[in-house]
């Protein structure tokens, strides 16, 4: 996948001329001007976790889509996007060209739990906001003190593996649980959130094996996982080891109750190529409406999103789950933007810390709240059951706090 070339404009230094949120009169920060706003993102558009390259480009169209309609007040947006690989030390690397040569206004969607915990000290000691990263680890909120320009957006995974403890203390009370997790922040963050909501349950951990984002293949782990006596899976991988994962499960002849979590749950990435029939059964969640499912294929906002998807960024796809989460979480940081009183980072962070938005592509009764002492803006969840074609809907919407 190419890196994104944008047209770089000078990043004002002057006075803004207000009019819809500039301020009137506050002198600018860099990657603000009257006519437009600078921001950068690292993804891994190459490497093992590929296939989360396409939220850069979902993103991208959703801003193209809102810059056709005259940006943000009067601003358009410039969303400059760097590949790291999912390498750390190339993540650090891209935000420093980011903040020091292309002066950006702000981080944006930046990608992965080990990527983003490279860089935040760094912003923050730049006081260059990092905003809506792309992932679910709960550092992101809890300690708005140590890291004050740090937001996540998406249902931490604390959040998340309570969710799925829950759904066991109501369905399977008794469960024996075998574990595969990535060996990094995402997956202990995930597994400690688990443990944590079983504690005092009838839920037990049979086994736990682990894997590293390198490897080229997790068969080993899930066949010793297939040998614990374990009745439940609780499966914490990115696309590529959930596809490889739920495909050993089903030549293995283990029969599990199999929890996979969201960010593998892709029907078209990862169900797809293994085979829709091994798939089946399968349990996850969800926040966002899924475009690949029947249930949504005449929702307006789907709809609008699949329209302009395919005019912004013809070469994506929008049953692309993925795609949705970027233009989704591109919306949020419009909107944080439209809020904005003055053009200075600081101003931005007041905004990001106090919303209370509805988005249309979000599940019904899910929004994007924060306060001052709240640092998770998405705490609501639902979980999905795979039917053997698609993903269906169960129970209503839950809210689990990370704490």
């Amino acid at each position: 996948m190419l890196i994104a070339a944008l047209a770089l404009v000078p990043a004002a230094c002057g006075r803004d001329s207000g009019g819809g949120g500039g301020g009137g009169g506050a002198k600018a920060d860099p990657g603000i001007t009257d006519t437009t706003i600078k921001l950068g993102g690292s993804y891994p558009f190459s490497g093992p976790a590929s296939a989360y390259g396409t939220i850069g480009e979902g993103a991208k169209a959703y801003f193209k889509y809102l810059n056709a309609k005259g940006g943000v007040n009067g601003r358009k947006i410039e969303f400059i996007t760097l590949d790291d690989g999912y390498e750390p030390p190339k993540a650090l690397q891209n935000a420093r060209r980011l903040v020091q040569q292309e002066k950006v206004f702000a981080m944006f969607n930046t990608l992965g739990t080990p990527n983003n915990l490279a860089i935040w000290d760094y912003l923050n000691q730049q006081k260059v906001p990092q905003l809506f990263v792309a992932t679910g680890a709960s550092s992101w909120g809890a300690d708005i003190k140590a890291h004050p320009y740090t937001i996540g957006w998406q249902p931490n995974y604390v959040t998340e593996a309570k969710v799925y403890a829950e759904y066991l203390k109501k369905n399977k009370p008794k469960a024996k649980v075998a574990v595969l997790y990535q060996n990094d922040g995402f997956g202990k963050d995930l597994l400690g959130g688990f443990v944590d909501g079983i504690k005092g349950s009838g839920i037990t951990i049979a086994e736990k094996e682990s894997y590293n984002v390198t490897d080229p293949t997790v068969a080993a782990q899930v066949g010793k996982l297939a040998r614990s006596g374990a009745d439940t899976f609780l499966d914490i991988t990115t696309p590529k080891f959930s596809a490889q994962a739920i495909a050993t499960v089903a030549k293995s002849g283990w029969k599990p109750l199999h929890i996979l979590n969201n960010v593998g749950a892709d029907k078209n990435l990862v169900l797809k190529p293994v085979g829709l029939q091994n798939a089946k059964g399968i349990i996850s969640t969800a926040y966002f409406k899924d475009p690949q499912t029947a249930q949504w294929a005449n929702d307006p906002a789907v709809k609008e999103y699949k329209t302009q998807l395919k005019k912004y960024s013809p070469r994506s796809d929008p049953e692309d789950a993925f795609n949705m989460y970027g233009w989704t979480v591109a919306e949020t940081m419009a909107k944080a933007l439209q809020q904005m009183k003055k053009p200075t980072r600081d101003s931005l962070m007041e905004a990001v810390r106090n919303l209370d938005l509805s988005q249309d592509t979000l599940l019904p009764g899910n929004k994007v709240q924060t306060g001052p002492d709240d640092g998770y803006p998405l705490e609501g969840m639902q979980i999905i059951k795979f039917d053997g074609q698609n993903w269906q809907l169960q129970g209503s919407l839950i809210e689990e706090k990370a704490g």
